[in-house]
């Protein structure tokens, strides 16, 4: 549109030196001066464009619109609403872009934390599991070697106590979708009314949160709500979706 003549619209008459053909040439030449000077300013938006500042970028274009048209006033120069459109079309088309960017390397950054967290968690339940199995054999033996009575009936207790502990890190370790949802905030570094929602599926989910403070951000986190469920990745959509978040 720009190299048909249909960007700058300019008065259809007038005369240099009591020439007409003088007076188009004028018209001609300034006009491509203010073409190039609008395409450059919105070259420079949309290079510089980030993901979520379209809206600015669009006022200042306009803005150098309104000062093409006042300057330009005399001859009646002035960009058309047409390329105008599409040159602001141009910048939100971009600007849709970069934000699909920046979602795309969020989601690739949670999935990377998800699989170490996961990794972490892994480890944890075969540590826990190999400390309660030596534990279990630490009780086996005075077991086998007592009769019937008050000791033995006792360490029985304690190594049912000990089963039933391997079995809850077992059934932890089968059921990816069984973990921890907290709800934490942290005043000093996003201010109050900012909260994170986040699920794990380590033991102690209170090491993740702790984690949180020391890598990300100067002050440690308050903890609001921590809740243990069978189906935790449910849970966390259900108030991911209630809840503005901040993520990390």
């Amino acid at each position: 549109m720009a190299r048909g003549g249909g960007a700058v619209l300019s008065a259809t008459s007038w005369l240099v030196n009591n020439s007409a053909a003088q007076g188009r040439k004028m018209i001609s030449e300034f006009s491509k001066l203010t073409l190039r000077a609008y395409n450059a300013e919105a070259n420079t938006l949309v290079r510089d464009l980030r993901a979520y500042n379209v809206d600015a970028a669009i006022a200042r274009l306009s803005k150098t619109r309104e000062t093409i048209a006042r300057l330009g006033s005399t001859m009646h120069i002035r960009l058309s609403d047409t390329y105008h459109s599409l040159r602001v079309e141009e910048l939100e088309l971009t600007a849709d872009y970069l934000v699909k960017v920046e979602e795309e390397k969020e989601r690739i950054r949670e999935e990377r934390e998800r699989q170490r967290e996961d990794a972490k968690a892994q480890r944890e339940f075969e540590r826990e599991k190999a400390r309660l199995l030596k534990e279990q054999a630490h009780y086996h033996g005075p077991i086998d070697r007592l009769s019937d009575g008050g000791d033995r009936t006792a360490l029985e207790q304690k190594l049912a106590e000990i089963e039933a502990a391997i079995k809850g890190v077992e059934d932890r370790e089968a059921n990816i979708r069984a973990g921890y949802v907290y709800v934490i905030s942290n005043i000093g570094a996003f201010g109050p009314d900012v909260v994170k929602i986040g699920l794990t599926r380590r033991l102690d989910p209170l090491d993740r949160v702790r984690e949180l403070g020391d890598a990300s951000v100067p002050f440690r986190f308050d903890v609001h709500v921590l809740v243990f469920s069978e189906d935790a990745v449910s849970r966390f959509i259900e108030l991911d979706r209630g809840i503005s978040v901040v993520t990390m």
